[in-house]
């Protein structure tokens, strides 16, 4: 396999208050982790700027104007109990979209067989009209959408396996046949979205776990749910929201994966992008929030793209 890996060069101009879970330690980790010998074949390239009136894809009209008025001339300013934007928050944004439309153009033009992200802020509870939950635009949402206007793809499938559910992106695409969206998430946990019967127009599917089930219940989950559910639907592209807050020393959840879940996880969905649309997948990091547990995840995950999923 052939992997990219995008980093954001200026991920820490986004910043948040002291003691916040989403920082700019989070991307160091990811980068450390990811510089060591074993991802010396990685394809390596810095994310560029890219044009936030993308967000119009899935956003409301006026989204990015209400961005631009919240962010503070300097210092940090709130949007809601846990969402922050500080004066280079916009910059920031701009190169993860960046980074994440640079990977789409590398997979679907057959640079690459697949894709790593390594940027933040997390998007995948930014809804049609409003930030949330750490996220100020839905970077996966516009990716996706961008794949169908600039490529034609006409199915376009999003598995995040964060362990909150991405309402953001359920909000998005729940009456668009066009895209698949399956998340497996905590049950009951922030943002309280994500019940199984939500099932938009047949495109949803939404897979609750409890606290406590491990790698075991999550499992059975993929295996009987949304593996079976993500093959009918028969992709032309898979994206990734790679959280890794479902691991055990997460401070935000309680669902005790381990590394190796994320590595089985990710080997089952190549497994299907194989079959189902030719290896293409792009994978965006989402959450994550303990650096140990985060950089575990992160180096199983890659580590199975670039092998492929017969080394697991």
């Amino acid at each position: 396999m052939t992997t990219l890996l995008v980093s954001q060069p200026n991920f820490a101009d986004h910043r948040t208050p002291p003691g916040h879970p989403e920082r700019a330690d989070r991307i160091r980790a990811v980068d450390q982790v990811l510089a060591g010998d074993a991802f010396g074949a990685l394809l390596r390239r810095n994310a560029p700027y890219g044009d936030l009136m993308l967000a119009e894809l899935v956003h409301d009209a006026d989204y990015l104007s209400r961005l631009r008025s919240a962010r503070p001339a300097e210092g940090i300013g709130q949007l809601d109990s846990d969402t922050f934007i500080s004066d280079g928050s916009l910059d920031t944004i701009a190169t993860g979209l960046g980074g994440a439309l640079a990977a789409l153009d590398a997979v679907l033009l057959g640079e690459a067989d697949n894709a790593f992200c390594a940027i933040r802020p997390p998007g995948h509870h930014a809804e049609i009209a409003n930030p949330m939950g750490f996220c100020l635009i839905n970077t996966i949402a516009i990716t996706a959408r961008e794949a169908q206007r600039k490529y034609g793809a006409d199915r376009v499938a999003i598995v995040d396996f964060d362990v909150h559910h991405g309402n953001g992106t359920q909000d998005i695409f729940k009456d668009d046949p066009s895209v698949f969206y399956a998340s497996s998430h905590q049950m009951p946990l922030y943002p309280g979205t994500g019940h199984p019967n939500e099932k938009g127009v047949g495109n949803i599917v939404n897979a609750a776990l409890r606290e406590g089930s491990g790698g075991v219940a999550m499992r059975e989950a993929y295996t009987d749910l949304i593996l079976p559910a993500l093959e009918d639907f028969a992709p032309d592209l898979l994206l990734i929201s790679a959280g890794f807050d479902a691991h055990r020393l997460d401070p935000l959840a309680q669902l005790e994966w381990v590394d190796e879940d994320y590595a089985w996880l990710t080997a089952q969905l190549m497994d299907v992008a194989e079959r189902r649309c030719a290896n293409r997948i792009v994978s965006l990091l989402e959450g994550g929030y303990d650096l140990e547990g985060l950089a575990g995840g992160v180096s199983r995950h890659v580590t199975t793209l670039l092998q492929g999923r017969d080394n697991f």
